[in-house]
């Protein structure tokens, strides 16, 4: 789907090797540290994460709800009418689409660290609220809505 870069640290090798039939990326470290142990982990990580977004993408879905909440795309930006004085609009960054379906945003693309960071500021300009649920939350995220103030007998 693209091409991702990552610079590597001069205590870990980066090998591509072919296992069993299959194209491997090897990571060796220089020592048995324990920093050198912390990038080694690290950076396998971060190179799993390249290889899965580039063979298969990620994505990341948000849903809204509220009285009138409505989101529209708007050419490469989103606008968002979601309760508050104003509409909001947010832009797509390098690397990363905005989708609109039904009462949901998807956020994809090939890199999970700005997936992940445009979501949150997605989410983070109207968090759900718990007395009546309103607001942009995870589609996975579970909320528990809270009870109002007892009538008074």
């Amino acid at each position: 789907l693209g091409s991702l870069t990552q610079q590597v640290d001069a205590c870990i090798t980066v090998e591509k090797k072919e296992l069993e039939g299959k194209e491997m990326l090897v990571l060796t470290r220089a020592n048995e540290e324990k920093t050198v142990k912390a990038k080694h982990g690290l950076y396998r990580a971060l190179l799993a994460n390249m290889v899965k977004g580039v063979n298969e993408g990620f994505e990341k879905r948000l849903t809204f709800n509220g009285v009138g909440y409505k989101v529209q795309k708007n050419g490469d930006k989103l606008v968002l009418n979601i309760g508050l004085s104003h509409s909001v609009t947010v832009a797509e960054e390098a690397g990363v689409s905005l989708n609109v379906k039904d009462n949901e945003i998807i956020v994809s693309g090939i890199n999970k660290d700005a997936v992940g960071e445009m979501a949150a500021k997605i989410r983070a300009i109207k968090p759900v609220e718990p007395y009546h649920i309103y607001g942009i939350r995870y589609s996975d995220e579970v909320v528990i809505k809270k009870a109002g103030k007892a009538a008074k007998k």
